[in-house]
């Protein structure tokens, strides 16, 4: 109990005197600051692109496509295999219809808004299931496209990241021009990157034959994954994969995440260097403007260990105070600033937004105070050795 009562009144005194120095404990702060918003801004473009990838997840539907294919570009089936997979145990039913949408994907140039440059926009030809295999995706301005026609609708997000994809509007796509009839939100997921239209439509201005590239399936429970899986690979007139929803874009967002965090530890990890540099900084200059008063407190009783420990905590709470405020800073700035990327697997863009959440806060904070007992180490280290004698002559 000693001991622990000389470590607070130690630290308490340290604290006390932080205003003697002022310069170089704001440095040491302003440092661990920018290392936390670096990170959990960063960071936080992984895990809003994770989001948005698994937001259009659902263990209630499931993704069929070629076997082997590692995208929906480089899938291929054919019209007799989707009435397969429309048959196929497991597929929820209205009636006698199969709660089902055969599905193309290309890739459309279309501008950024506010910027001189086009990017890869994913459109998507659908079937009338569209709707129903997509958990959360509804119209919310304007209408459906008709069948046969050159409509399309545009998800939210498309429609605020590039340009002439207004409401009521024409784009030309190749040498086809398609009217904009509507808009669908699906809940911030990625499917509000795209462009849809019929799939007929699709594949004659596409030429496109009658071929497919995915179909999605409604399940009739989410037991029936497995049951669906067995029954197309015992068919030999299909060669398919079969994912739930959820798994499938979950192993889609990995490339883009992964290439995103390979950016950004060695970043956090340069600046925590020269941040541990300004800490050391920092207390180097405590324990040296402090070498008199280290000395009396050890003459009256104190122990070194009590020195030591009290510098690292004077160290730690320093670093604490700029994970806290870079934390802040970053929460308050980039959460739910939108942006896109280019995919990796659909080589498209998908817009989405900054995810500042509790795990990469926590995850900076630690950083935080690694980077304060690090460095604070040393100079505690030479604190808690400083000749008493030597230190008190000079008194």
């Amino acid at each position: 109990m000693r001991a622990i009562r000389q470590i607070f009144a130690v630290t308490a005194l340290n604290i006390m005197h932080l205003s003697h120095r002022m310069a170089t404990s704001t440095v040491a702060v302003v440092g661990v600051t920018a290392v936390v918003l670096v990170f959990a801004a960063v960071m936080s473009m992984a895990k809003g692109f994770e989001r948005t990838m698994t937001l259009a997840g659902s263990l209630d539907t499931a993704i069929v496509i070629r076997s082997g294919s590692t995208s929906e570009l480089a899938s291929g089936l054919s019209n007799d295999q989707v009435l397969i997979i429309e048959t196929a145990p497991g597929v929820l039913r209205d009636g006698d219809r199969p709660i089902v949408s055969a599905e193309l994907f290309v890739l459309v140039d279309v501008p950024l808004r506010g910027k001189d440059t086009d990017a890869n926009a994913p459109f998507r030809g659908v079937g009338a299931g569209a709707f129903e295999v997509r958990d959360g995706t509804q119209l919310v301005e304007g209408r459906m496209f008709e069948p046969g026609k050159n409509e399309l609708i545009v998800g939210r997000a498309a429609q605020s990241e590039f340009e002439g994809l207004e409401l009521g509007g024409s784009i030309l796509f190749g040498r086809t021009e398609w009217t904009v009839v509507g808009v669908f939100e699906a809940g911030g997921g990625v499917a509000e990157s795209e462009l849809w239209t019929d799939v007929r439509v699709l594949q004659g201005a596409y030429r496109r034959g009658n071929s497919f590239q995915t179909v999605r399936v409604r399940l009739d429970s989410r037991d029936s994954l497995a049951a669906l899986d067995q029954a197309l690979q015992d068919d030999p007139r299909m060669d398919v994969d079969v994912f739930s929803e959820r798994q499938f874009y979950s192993t889609q967002a990995e490339g883009t995440a992964t290439f995103i965090r390979v950016l950004g530890y060695p970043i956090t990890f340069l600046m925590a260097i020269g941040a541990i540099f300004g800490a050391l900084n920092s207390m180097y200059s405590s324990v040296s403007t402090r070498g008199k008063e280290i000395a009396t407190l050890r003459a009256l009783g104190f122990g070194p260990m009590s020195v030591l420990i009290s510098t690292i905590i004077e160290s730690t709470l320093l670093a604490l105070v700029g994970g806290l405020i870079g934390g802040a800073i970053a929460f308050l700035v980039f959460n739910g600033f939108t942006v896109s990327t280019l995919s990796n697997a659909s080589f498209s863009q998908v817009v989405f937004d900054f995810a500042v959440t509790a795990d990469l806060l926590t995850q900076g904070i630690v950083v935080a105070l690694v980077i304060g007992f690090v460095g604070g180490l040393l100079p505690a280290l030479r604190a808690a050795r400083l000749p008493v004698a030597q230190a008190l002559r000079e008194l």
